[in-house]
């Protein structure tokens, strides 16, 4: 059940919260609880009176209090759990600090401290959030769900915990991915944090060290696989949509190679759903591509493009740059052909052994080869793309081979987190003489050049992506997400680059406008969507994006005072 409900006040238009709670109740809800702001009144009225210090502080005050105890730490994993103590017992202020300076606390809730956090996710533990659902659960996931207290849920987020960022099996330690990205999913997007629900879908790990660890929190066993681990998933996709409906957006995350695509082909046009690693990541990375073709001044078909890595992120960003050179008005055959990969075993090539049906797709005939290096100088990319998740994979020769085979060389060092990035910024840039088109899935700082010039390099983040993408399919109800709308996505993030933005270094836009960003994607989507008749809300909205605005979470707090009010005179005399 909700918290509260939320009204419009009679006075000055100001948000009114209805709630039944009282006392301590009122002080234990995190999205109730505003700690010293609030009003002597609403203390009295909610017999909170004289369970909070006889002080009373604006928001701003209590940001700035978070501010400063946020800089008093000294470790990233201490400032994650203040973070995330905050957001436990004060939603909206957990959500007003993220906003107020998003490009600093990102990096904190998400990638790259995320990553420690969910290996040290026991030690850190302080809480429950989310639905722990296990492998011994099957048969009665409707009923789990009933104990979310929440009747209206928009948006899950869903792992199982066996490929986390670029650090493997983690269990159920990897919850601490649905909660982070949920909590951008507010912050970036709007979506109301309420709706949203983050999932661990715990089926045993392989992880050694996570089964002898005494703080483990999940399932003591190796991994289940097979049928019994379909069936699982099977029974939690019908549950969710049983309880929350059909148009419940059901994003996928972290889930290894074998079982990513698979998921994603079996479920995509069945229910509401994508995945982040497959599609939220193709999304960002031709978004960032489309920017540095304003650098390269020409078209994306007219580069040859190789990849470091061939698991899910490549092939999702290489399928949706098939599509995107198809939009140029070259052949699938065509595009297919300027895109190279490289896995494990070396340059991916028609003969080899052992390819799964998604790499043979991008195989073409060429001699076998297995030195990074030796490959840039046979293959000649002009665009050269890490995500295998290999820190260091690009040399000092690779970055100085590729500035001297293209005047503008793109290489995008995209693996997560920063100790697994191809390369650093300032290597990139070092070793391409400044002529480096670079971007990153981890933050770098600002380099310098010899000239005096300072570049910022652009940092190829998910959540460029998933936030607006989610605002869109929740606002106009797309019961379907297609390959065009991530698309779509890259397509509007590369235009709100901006020439200034470029000449820093940029290939995106600065995180501080990642919610205008967001806002714009949604409308498309949400445009398209009618468009096409994909949408499910009707009828369909004037002004869509006034509606969308509409939608959007507010991290001001509400007002809890009655809405008292008072009759004629005549109708209230008491009758004899």
């Amino acid at each position: 059940m909700q918290a509260g409900k939320a009204a419009e006040s009679r006075d000055a238009g100001r948000p009114l919260q209805v709630t039944m709670k009282r006392g301590y109740e009122v002080l234990r809800d995190p999205h109730l609880n505003k700690g010293m702001a609030f009003t002597l009144e609403e203390r009295q009225q909610l017999n909170i009176h004289g369970l909070l210090p006889p002080c009373f502080l604006g928001q701003d005050a209590q940001v700035y209090s978070i501010l400063k105890n946020f800089e008093r730490l000294t470790s990233d994993l201490d400032r994650y759990i203040l973070l995330m103590s905050l957001q436990d017992r004060n939603e909206k202020l957990f959500y007003k600090v993220l906003t107020s300076d998003i490009e600093r606390f990102m990096p904190i809730v998400y990638t790259p401290t995320v990553g420690l956090a969910c290996q040290q996710y026991g030690l850190a533990f302080r809480r429950p959030r989310g639905l722990f659902i296990t492998i011994h659960d099957r048969g009665h996931i409707a009923t789990m769900l009933k104990s979310w207290p929440e009747n209206i849920i928009k948006a899950i987020v869903v792992t199982d915990g066996e490929r986390i960022l670029g650090l493997g099996d983690l269990g159920c330690y990897g919850m601490g991915i649905p909660v982070g990205k949920l909590a951008l999913y507010t912050a970036c997007g709007g979506v109301k944090p309420h709706e949203c629900l983050p999932v661990m879908l715990d089926v045993g790990t392989d992880n050694e060290a996570l089964l002898k660890d005494p703080l483990y929190i999940g399932l003591r066993h190796k991994r289940i696989r097979g049928q019994a681990y379909d069936d699982l998933l099977d029974e939690f996709m019908e549950a969710v949509t049983s309880r929350y409906g059909m148009n419940c957006l059901i994003q996928f995350e972290d889930f290894a190679n074998a079982n990513a695509f698979r998921l994603l082909h079996k479920y995509r046009n069945k229910y509401c759903t994508f995945n982040d690693d497959i599609q939220g990541t193709a999304s960002v990375a031709v978004a960032g591509l489309l920017a540095a073709l304003r650098i390269t001044k020409n078209r994306l078909s007219d580069h040859t493009v190789l990849f470091q890595g061939a698991g899910e992120a490549a092939l999702g960003i290489a399928n949706l740059i098939v599509m995107a050179m198809e939009k140029e008005g070259v052949s699938k055959d065509a595009a297919i052909k300027r895109i190279w990969m490289v896995d494990s075993k070396g340059l991916i090539v028609k003969g080899r052994a052992s390819l799964t049906s998604e790499k043979q797709r991008f195989a073409h005939e060429h001699g076998e080869m297995k030195n990074l290096e030796d490959i840039v100088k046979d293959i000649k990319p002009s665009v050269l793309i890490g995500v295998a998740a290999i820190g260091g994979a690009f040399t000092k020769q690779i970055l100085q081979d590729m500035a001297a085979l293209n005047k503008r060389p793109i290489i995008f060092a995209l693996s997560n987190p920063t100790s697994k990035a191809e390369c650093t910024a300032e290597q990139c840039y070092k070793y391409t003489e400044g002529r480096g088109i670079f971007a990153s899935g981890s933050p770098f700082d600002p380099v310098t050049l010899p000239s005096g010039q300072t570049l910022h390099p652009g940092q190829g983040n998910n959540s460029y992506v998933f936030p607006g993408v989610a605002l869109g399919v929740i606002s106009c109800g797309l019961k379907h997400i297609g390959e065009d709308v991530f698309l779509t996505t890259a397509e509007v993030i590369a235009q709100q680059v901006s020439e200034e933005n470029l000449q820093e270094g940029r290939l995106y836009p600065p995180l501080v406008t990642i919610q205008h960003v967001s806002l714009k994607i949604a409308v498309r989507i949400a445009e398209e969507a009618y468009r096409n008749n994909t949408a499910s809300t009707y009828p369909q909205p004037k002004d869509l994006e006034a509606f969308i605005r509409s939608q959007v979470y507010s991290t001001n707090y509400h007002s809890f005072v009655a809405d008292s009010y008072t009759w004629p005179e005549e109708a209230m005399k008491v009758k004899l």
